[in-house]
């Protein structure tokens, strides 16, 4: 197993000084004193759902047909941050990400298959250590994926990253159960199986029952659901029966309708799935304000990336575009209620560290995000925010992109090879977020856009040196 290099391994905050990226920021956060650990320590519930656009939210506004009144309540009462970021457009890559705080490239996960370092801290094991009993419910996706070592069941103790009390899961649940029928398994390896009740519901029966248990500790519990993700082997999103035909003249994001792909088959269907996922988001607030816990619990809704629809690639995601990396991310309960929207860019690389800020326990040393409270905090700090989050990309080419609140810029292995990195890449893609924020019109190689792509290209240079890699950029040569 890879260990830590620490003499090739950048300080972040010394790294952040040097490249200017992120040093106001910093400071303006070193300048709020210490949150004192509360007497208890409060509840988390991080709640993943899978391939959820951050535009299906109502309360983003973006969308005249979806259905969330729940999500949009959590924007009301809490702080919604929309225009969070995922630093890896697909599923296992993003997971290994939010929970090491560390780049898809150094958890060991910089695709679907592999499992993720051992020696690296995680979320869940950091919690523990504070006095946290760790939980997971659903989808896990970060144990190696072979059968020998799992494959997409049943995960061995040494795979769990840290959620080492409930565990009812499987490795990849699109491979063991469907929409309405399947199979999880508890921390024993023991099958927990459900038929007729609809995928979400019954993840969501699970939660409740953790919820109403009586627990002597604070407790970290990871609700990891697999809607709106398309169901693998029906190659279609699913969602619960009567939905489709309820959503059948549904609007279309614009970013869309521009594009061939399946998304007039499949956006009834994904719009019914997302409607469930809003619906078990209110079950688990009622059950704790049932049981006297929403006051003591934070609340986390977000997905590991987005979906295209087959408009950009082959497939769903895996690419630079806001449709892949822009996620919805809602936040609530203590620390976070006060109806904020944040419209700093945050990456899933943060949401550890705040995490463990907003809980009062100890951020490692070697974790490259950092925490966003500050930005609920103090109103300078938003000013100084860097506005930059590097995005990586795997299995549908090799890429790297540097996302700010004006630009995306992308680069990418022109030589085809599916690699975790490349020694060289050329300008790929860049657009312009203020005047095209549906990303129809490529700007890279025109002449006009040459020195802003100097300026994007110098910046993502560093942040990929913070992210323990070296390559040349070629300038594009194409018009596009």
């Amino acid at each position: 197993m890879a260990t830590e290099n620490k003499e090739c391994r950048l300080d972040r905050r010394d790294f952040l000084r040097k490249s200017g990226i992120a040093a106001a920021a910093l400071t303006a956060s070193s300048e709020i004193p210490a949150q004192q650990p509360p007497r208890r320590r409060p509840n988390i519930i991080l709640y993943l759902s899978d391939q959820f656009r951050w535009d299906f939210v109502g309360a983003n506004g973006a969308n005249s047909s979806t259905r969330t009144p729940n999500l949009d309540a959590m924007a009301r009462r809490g702080t919604n941050f929309t225009h969070a970021i995922t630093n890896q457009p697909v599923c296992a890559p993003s997971r290994s990400v939010l929970f090491t705080s560390r780049y898809a490239t150094e958890t060991g996960v910089w695709q679907n298959g592999p499992g993720m370092r051992q020696d690296l801290p995680t979320l869940a094991g950091e919690l523990r250590k504070a006095g946290y009993t760790a939980n997971l419910i659903g989808k896990w996706h970060l144990a190696p994926g072979n059968p020998q070592q799992g494959g997409p069941g049943a995960v061995a103790p040494a795979w769990r990253g840290g959620f080492d009390d409930l565990w009812e899961g499987a490795n990849a649940l699109e491979h063991t159960s469907h929409p309405y029928e399947g199979t999880l398994y508890d921390r024993d390896g023991k099958e927990i199986t459900y038929k007729d009740r609809y995928r979400v519901d019954f993840l969501t029966d699970r939660a409740e029952q953790f919820l109403r248990q009586k627990h002597d500790k604070p407790f970290f519990l990871f609700v990891s659901q697999l809607e709106p993700h398309q169901q693998n082997d029906l190659n279609r999103m699913v969602g619960p029966k009567g939905s489709a035909e309820r959503f059948i003249n549904a609007h279309v994001p614009p970013d869309l309708r521009a594009f061939p792909g399946d998304w007039h088959q499949q956006l009834p269907d994904y719009y019914g799935a997302c409607e469930s996922i809003d619906a078990s988001v209110g079950r688990l607030h009622n059950v704790l304000k049932e049981t006297g816990q929403d006051e003591d619990t934070i609340f986390i809704f977000f997905s590991d990336h987005g979906c295209h629809f087959m408009t950009r690639n082959t497939e769903y995601k895996r690419s630079t575009h806001n449709s892949s990396i822009r996620v919805p991310m809602l936040i609530d309960g203590p620390g976070f209620n006060g109806a904020q929207q944040i419209s700093q860019l945050v990456g899933i690389i943060d949401l550890a560290p705040t995490l463990l800020k907003a809980a009062g326990v100890p951020v490692p040393s070697s974790w490259k995000g950092h925490s966003f409270l500050p930005l609920l905090q103090d109103g300078n700090a938003r000013t100084a925010w860097p506005d930059q989050q590097l995005v990586q990309i795997s299995e549908s080419m090799t890429a790297r992109a540097l996302r700010t609140q004006d630009w995306t810029y992308c680069v990418a292995d022109i030589s085809g090879a599916k690699n975790a990195a490349s020694p060289q890449y050329m300008e790929w893609q860049m657009y312009d977020q203020r005047n095209d924020p549906h990303e129809l019109v490529n700007l890279a190689g025109r002449k006009e856009s040459r020195e802003k792509a100097k300026e994007l290209k110098a910046l993502l240079i560093e942040h990929m040196k913070y992210a323990g890699e070296s390559a040349e950029i070629k300038d594009a040569t194409l018009y596009h």
